[in-house]
């Protein structure tokens, strides 16, 4: 008899067993389905986000940073450092401790919630009575479920290049970019997109010299342009990386050693050759194999699940969250619908604002931002009134010798309610939650702008640049 189930996951991603955690706090017996095999050939929970994309990304940027100021910033500080030497396998391997942890961590919370963790590939296979029935396929085994609610949790896959081979070896993807264990002389990157310009940089502090081609002719352009430009300065300049936008790519040849990208910018070609070559240039849902075509689950043309705004699909007590359905691949996002999802299935009515997501970019420095940017509230014909300030002058960036950044508040001409929150600089993906619970709660730039801040800390910009919309900065 197959094992039955109130609640099933498809997908241990940040989203997946984020809901199937709840799920089973709301008392439904709980199973989540995964297929990922970490680097030991073991499956780990986590999906991309833990294993090969968030969070390894994270360690490797702060483990190059950390190299980079050793050779450039601490001399400033009084401190000498000789004979400085950088092990790229072994940054590896502190990133792959990392990442074990933590989707170790997410097996003791399954245990200690009572989640039915079942490794393989789930997928869709009929529905008899008020009972859907899934098929748990590892290797040869393949064992039989049945579940009264499915969550479809799947992710998202690389976006494969046309007639491009990724091999993880020459040429990379977001996972072979996480495990090199040499620094390249040469890189290449194709997208200058989040994991473009992150995994550049990691290369970049470490002494590769980093190439990224780029084919929209605007940089960062879901980002407010005041703070796009100011990063592609920031990035090219004191960076030092050679960032190419308007390129039209050629023909990609792995040489085996080295690969060679002819392209073409402003109508001038060239042919380059790098040691290794990066492909990022977005991601796609992950809907293969999961039966979507033998239940009629709705996908649209793009491959997306098609869910309403509770993120039910079109059949009964099938639910969809994360990559897998529209709005921004976040794994911040995919983790609220999970907990959304999970409480509708209860019978509660949560709350899930899709213009209150914050994004961020962890360069040095990073970029983040939340709501509208400028250029959308022109399109959108809604006046506004805007204030800035720049980290130039805040004591606590001076200290730790990140001085860098601008912080953008823009607010309703109206109302004065905050519309947005831009930033760059020094931890301001912390930061930029202050704009965030400040927007959740309909506040006015005025309400920042009387909010007591710390001193010294970074979070003195937001509130100079709250007083800034009013025209009544103190400090700048």
């Amino acid at each position: 008899m197959s094992q039955q189930f109130d609640v099933v996951v498809i997908g241990a991603g940040p989203g997946g067993y984020v809901a199937a955690i709840r799920a089973a706090q709301l008392g439904f017996n709980t199973a989540c389905i995964d297929a990922f095999v970490g680097k030991s050939g073991k499956p780990s929970l986590g999906g991309t986000c833990l294993n090969v994309g968030c969070i390894p990304s994270k360690a490797l940027l702060q483990s190059s940073e950390n190299f980079h100021a050793i050779a450039h910033d601490f001399a400033e500080h009084g401190i000498s450092v000789e004979g400085a030497k950088f092990d790229a396998a072994k940054m590896i391997a502190r990133k792959d401790g990392i990442v074990d942890k933590l989707t170790a961590g997410i097996g003791f919370l399954f245990k200690k919630n009572k989640v039915t963790s079942l490794h393989g590939l789930g997928s869709l296979k009929g529905r008899s009575g008020e009972k859907w029935q899934l098929e748990v396929k590892n290797g040869d085994t393949v064992d039989a479920i049945e579940a009264t609610h499915v969550i479809v949790a799947t992710g998202s896959s690389v976006r494969q290049l046309p007639g491009v081979t990724i091999d993880n070896v020459t040429v990379l993807d977001n996972e072979g970019a996480l495990n090199v264990d040499a620094v390249p002389a040469r890189l290449g990157v194709i997208g200058a997109g989040v994991i473009g310009l992150e995994m550049g940089s990691v290369w970049k502090r470490v002494g590769a010299d980093v190439t990224i081609l780029e084919a929209m002719p605007t940089f960062l352009a879901a980002a407010d342009q005041q703070i796009a430009k100011e990063a592609f300065k920031t990035l090219t300049k004191n960076t030092g990386l050679d960032i190419k936008l308007g390129v039209k790519i050629g023909e990609i040849k792995n040489l085996g050693d080295k690969v060679s990208v002819a392209y073409e910018v402003g109508g001038e070609a060239t042919v380059a050759e790098f040691d290794k070559l990066i492909v990022s240039i977005g991601r796609v849902p992950n809907t293969s194999g999961l039966g979507a075509d033998a239940v009629g689950l709705q996908l649209d043309e793009r491959g997306f699940v098609v869910v309403d705004d509770n993120c039910h699909t079109n059949l009964p007590n099938v639910w969809a969250i994360g990559d897998v359905v529209r709005g921004p691949m976040l794994a911040h996002k995919a983790s609220e619908e999970g907990v959304a999802v999970a409480e509708r299935i209860a019978g509660q009515k949560p709350h899930v604002d899709f213009n209150v997501i914050p994004w961020v970019i962890y360069t040095s420095p990073e970029i983040a931002w939340v709501g509208k940017t400028e250029e959308q509230l022109k399109a959108a014909g809604i006046e506004y009134k805007k204030g800035s300030s720049g980290f130039a002058a805040n004591g606590r960036a001076l200290g730790l010798g990140q001085a860098q950044g601008t912080v953008k508040i823009l607010a309703c001409a109206k109302t004065d309610r905050i519309l947005g929150l831009h930033m760059i600089g020094p931890m301001v993906s912390e930061l930029v939650t202050e704009g965030v619970v400040s927007m959740e709660f309909k506040a006015a730039s005025e309400d920042l702008a009387r909010i007591i801040h710390a001193h010294p800390s970074l979070s003195e910009v937001v509130h100079e640049a709250a007083l800034a919309v009013d025209k009544r900065a103190l400090h700048g």
